[in-house]
């Protein structure tokens, strides 16, 4: 997992659109990079609706919210729809971008070993630095935690 205070990985993915994204396009904002295991299942569907209901007050303090899972594009399209998200979803399948900030690791469930994406969430400043990190995430509450870093880390620049 990359270290905060170091710039943050670049790369490139289809997002819910199917158009090309590359995270650096975003120099100049404050980026909420979420990674969540999968579309439409319980705990990812409130951790979206949270950050969707939050939208407004993360764009108050000039932050892009981006969400990442392994699903397809057009899964990322109904969960948008479904669920009324205004925020972009990224397409990651095979979890490259997820290795690439160390959140794709080996999970255990019901005995059977598989990879997947970790819960995670990263702040990413407007010069494309790492600001803050949160690991193995509680879905209830986490989008006003992750607000409150924002407003913390903001008001210490």
């Amino acid at each position: 997992m990359p270290d905060v205070g170091v710039p943050a990985p670049d790369f490139t993915a289809i997002d819910d659109r199917g158009e090309p994204f590359q995270l650096s396009q975003l120099r100049g904002q404050w980026v909420v990079l979420y990674f969540y295991p999968k579309d439409g299942t319980p705990g990812c569907t409130r951790e979206a609706c949270a950050f969707r209901d939050a939208s407004d007050a993360f764009a108050r303090r000039g932050a892009v919210i981006v969400g990442v899972s392994p699903d397809s594009v057009r899964s990322h399209q109904r969960f948008k729809e479904r669920y009324g998200l205004s925020f972009r979803l990224l397409s990651d399948p095979g979890g490259r971008i997820a290795q690439l900030y160390g959140v794709w690791r080996e999970r255990q469930l019901y005995g059977r070993r598989s990879f997947g994406v970790s819960r995670t969430t990263f702040i990413i400043d407007p010069e494309g630095i790492l600001r803050a990190q949160f690991s193995d995430v509680r879905v209830d509450g986490h989008a006003d935690e992750v607000l409150r870093s924002l407003e913390q880390l903001q008001q210490g620049l």
